[in-house]
């Protein structure tokens, strides 16, 4: 497993189409901003069909860390990951 954030940067209109791939794979933590541990499998889909979805304009970017143990988040606010939110 893998932990990565990715942030992209697409026409406002378009972003949808970002938003709910995303969605399957991450947890959508900011505007235009995910972050989750995937398999080495899911992280090859998600650059591979990223490239897809843009348009010459647009842009993403995937950070990749070698685990969640290595980063340190801090979080000023309500915390979008926090899974106690949900009922």
């Amino acid at each position: 497993m893998v932990y990565i954030i990715v942030v992209y940067d697409m026409r406002a209109d378009r972003t949808r189409l970002m938003l709910n791939f995303l969605r399957k794979y991450l947890t959508h933590v900011q505007n235009s901003v995910f972050e989750g541990e995937v398999t080495e499998g899911d992280l090859e889909t998600i650059r591979n069909h990223t490239q897809t979805l843009l348009n010459p304009d647009e842009s993403t970017i995937i950070y990749r860390i070698g685990s969640e143990k290595y980063v340190d988040r801090t979080v000023i606010g309500e915390d979008p990951t926090d899974e106690s939110r949900f009922l």
